[in-house]
Formats: structure tokens, C-alpha cells, sequence
């Protein structure tokens, strides 16, 4: 998943801003409690998710995919101050270490939490968002982009996360697994669509960041 040089990272990170205390106990209790925690976005890509989030300064967000809530703490910091993320999982069993951690980072009134199926969650929430976050299920990316498209203003940006799928998205085409071919369409339905601006950026498992005019 990681394409950078560990010795360049481990640079980076002690050059960059230091995770939270509840990021840093959140990071640990995924790692020891919970399946794959390399789904986690972790300090580096969390660095970038707030960064960009500060900059953009969205007023609502919208999140597919919380897993622990590493990323929707991080992606909350940027938000204007009565701004709201909206985090969709589908795992029930994470609700309750989700919440926790959300409330022990102070952002209750932040963050409304869904859990569910995110095709049939995402119609119901009538928000114009600045900015959307995709990490969920591949095989939905797709689906997800053109669900929010509408909902998503002018300007305003679409991020999905692990587009580079730990390098498998440069294989042949003929033995890609169905995750993988789920994710290089993806990429390809971006870089063909004229209604945004957009770029790869190959940060951890790569982002997708498009923009839309």
C-alpha cells in the first residue's frame, strides 16, 4: 500500500504536523482491536485529509466510509463553524468505538454518524456538500460518484481513496481481480469526465482528487 521509500516517510512524518492524542490512541485501539487495520488512513494521509479539508473550508461534508473515524475526525477539522460531516459505514460492530472516539475528540455536534447502506443513505441527506470522501466497498465507486455528483456544488471536491489498489491497478487488465477492475474504471470514468478537473496523487494507496467546474 505504501509506494514511498520508509526511510523519505518517516522524514516526512517527523517533519509534519504530530497526531492528536486521540488520534494517536485511535490509531493504537484500531491496530489491536480491530480486522485490517491498514484501512485505517493513518498519520500521513490524515496530515493530508485535514490539510486539505482547512483549505477548502467545507460547511458540509460527506463521508462513505468510517471504519474507526480516524478520517472523519481529521476531515472535521476544516469545517466552518457551524459546518456538519455526515459518515456512512455499513459495519454496525465499529458504531460504538466510532462514536466514542468522536466524542472523546469533542466533535458530537460535528459529525453525524449513519450506518447502513450507503446507496440508500446517501438520497436521504439533503445537504449541498463542499466536499466529498470515498472509502468503501470498490466495487461501488462508481456508484457512489455518480450518486453525489448532483449533490456536490460547484467547485466543491470528490476525493476516493486506495485508487492505486497497492499497484494492481497496472496490471494487465485480463487478470485483474474484481476490486482492482472496479477501481482502474473508476479512474478512468475521472479522467474522461469533462464536468471536472482532477488529479491522481499517488499519497499512501493514491488519492483521486477531483474538483468539479
Amino acid at each position: 500500500m505504501d509506494f514511498i521509500d520508509e526511510k523519505i516517510e518517516n522524514y516526512a512524518l517527523a517533519h509534519s504536523q504530530d497526531e492528536s492524542d486521540v488520534l494517536k490512541k485511535l490509531n493504537r485501539e484500531t491496530h489491536a482491536k480491530v480486522i485490517a487495520p491498514r484501512m485505517l488512513s493513518g498519520h500521513m494521509q490524515g496530515n493530508l485529509l485535514s490539510m486539505l479539508s482547512k483549505m477548502i473550508q467545507p460547511e458540509q461534508i460527506l463521508e462513505i466510509g468510517t471504519y474507526t473515524g480516524y478520517s472523519a475526525i481529521c476531515l472535521s477539522q476544516g469545517l466552518q463553524e457551524n459546518g456538519k460531516l455526515h459518515t456512512i459505514d455499513i459495519n454496525d460492530e465499529l458504531e460504538k468505538m466510532t462514536r466514542a472516539f468522536i466524542d472523546e475528540a469533542g466533535l458530537t455536534n460535528k459529525i453525524n454518524v449513519y450506518i447502513g447502506n450507503a446507496l440508500n443513505i446517501i438520497p436521504t441527506i439533503n445537504e449541498l456538500f463542499d466536499l466529498v470522501f470515498i472509502d468503501a466497498d470498490k466495487k461501488n465507486y462508481s456508484a457512489y460518484y455518480d450518486l453525489v455528483f448532483d449533490k456536490v456544488r460547484p467547485g466543491g471536491f470528490i476525493i476516493a481513496d486506495n485508487v492505486l489498489w497497492s499497484g494492481k491497478v497496472i496490471d494487465n487488465e485480463n487478470i485483474m481481480d474484481s476490486d482492482t477492475k472496479a477501481i482502474h474504471e473508476y479512474n478512468k470514468k475521472i479522467h474522461i469526465d469533462p464536468r471536472v478537473e482532477h488529479m491522481l496523487l499517488p499519497v499512501r494507496d493514491g488519492l483521486m482528487i477531483a474538483r468539479k467546474k
